[in-house]
């Protein structure tokens, strides 16, 4: 009987009602969506490496080099000399090295030069490691291992024909016609950077940039003369801090080691004011809701005195009409969670492959959480707090009513 009668004097008001639950609902959505994109990015970037001890590049911040190298966001300082990483390479303490070649593109997608070892040791997520979903690894020259999004935006498959293009633009004029490549590989989605990414030989790097002919050219001439940057997975991590100092002391050329763990937590950190500014947002926008939906139910209990005097009149206590008016708001509370809910899975159903696509970032339509949760129990119960303003009105009214 209670919830009926709540039920229907809200209906009563439905179209007041109605705007309010539209408020609701968008600052619901809002605080909802902007927790799930910040908590999965972070699980998105935290998750692009793992069993990585180094990363080295040309001298440079360590936030530029975790960038270039791992997210392929932005372009590097200098190059590497080939000779100074095979050196450090042969490192007694380095177990294995992935070198990485950037600098060239196919349609807005990067292309990366490095040896069959990245398919091998390259890992992410909880040291999970790169999986093929058809081909094999690259064997020729001129051979392409595509990364998920890549063959699926572009829909390539297995022996299909790519020109690659020098430079990082969605257009370039300046394309390897001469030499096209044969994709050999395609990989299964890890929602990460290798995702947008395109893989070829060190060798099939050169012979692009080179006068170097398929028909006729010696595929062990085209060592590389200089490489982006590369990945060292060590013996034991007690020697983690020693190899560091020594890359960094490298006396041929000026270089840069850096451990991701510590890359990554400074990147957050530098986020961390947009992110406390984005919550800062929603929690504003769903103040804003709120307060309106305490004035709108402060106006209706002024408009509703004969509905008060009658209810009073059959015997309802004013703890009733209390208790009423905080149930009305608890259902509009609980219509608008449904609705936001509802709309934020299908935003992110819909637009969860264009951010992958797009941006590399991997965000599940699965929302629901621990922290998701408590942010709606915490709605809930900010919503029963700026409604009891206008339930103590009615309370108030109601004891002098009668």
């Amino acid at each position: 009987m209670f919830l009926r009668l709540a039920s229907k004097s809200l209906w009563h008001r439905k179209g007041a009602v109605l705007l309010t639950i539209l408020a609701m609902t968008v600052s619901i959505y809002v605080l909802l969506a902007v927790e799930h994109i910040r908590h999965q990015t972070k699980a998105n970037f935290n998750s692009s490496v793992s069993g990585t001890d180094l990363i080295v590049g040309a001298r440079t911040s360590q936030l530029n080099l975790l960038l270039y190298s791992v997210f392929r966001i932005g372009s590097p300082t200098n190059n590497i000399n080939w000779q100074s990483y095979q050196r450090i390479s042969a490192h007694p303490r380095v177990a294995w090295s992935i070198p990485i070649s950037l600098g060239d593109s196919h349609q807005g997608y990067r292309v990366m030069g490095t040896t069959a070892d990245y398919f091998q040791h390259f890992s992410y997520g909880k040291k999970r490691p790169l999986n093929f979903a058809e081909g094999q690894a690259f064997e020729k020259v001129l051979d392409v291992v595509l990364g998920a999004a890549v063959a699926k935006k572009l829909g390539y498959q297995l022996g299909d024909k790519i020109v690659l293009a020098h430079g990082l633009g969605n257009t370039s004029f300046s394309l390897h016609d001469d030499k096209p490549f044969t994709v050999v590989g395609i990989l299964k989605a890890t929602g990460t950077p290798v995702d947008q990414t395109l893989h070829i030989s060190l060798q099939g790097m050169e012979a692009i940039h080179s006068n170097w002919q398929q028909q006729h050219g010696n595929s062990a001439a085209l060592q590389p003369k200089a490489i982006t940057a590369f990945m060292l997975g060590l013996s034991s991590r007690l020697a983690t801090f020693t190899v560091q100092r020594d890359i960094n002391n490298y006396r041929q050329e000026p270089l840069t080691a850096i451990l991701p763990g510590v890359a990554l937590a400074e990147l957050w950190q530098m986020m961390a004011s947009l992110e406390n500014t984005l919550r800062l947002i929603s929690l504003l926008i769903l103040l804003a809701a709120l307060l309106g939906l305490s004035s709108m139910m402060l106006a209706s209990t002024q408009q509703r005195k004969q509905e008060i005097y009658l209810l009073r009149i059959i015997g309802a206590p004013p703890l009733f009409l209390f208790l009423l008016i905080e149930l009305e708001a608890l259902l509009i509370c609980l219509l608008s969670i449904i609705f936001a809910s509802a709309l934020l899975l299908l935003s992110l159903l819909i637009a969860g492959e264009n951010l992958s696509a797009s941006f590399g970032m991997h965000i599940t339509p699965h929302f629901i959480s621990g922290n998701t949760l408590l942010s709606l129990a915490l709605v809930i119960a900010a919503t029963l707090l700026t409604a009891a303003i206008p339930s103590a009105w009615a309370y108030w009214r109601s004891s002098r009513s009668v």
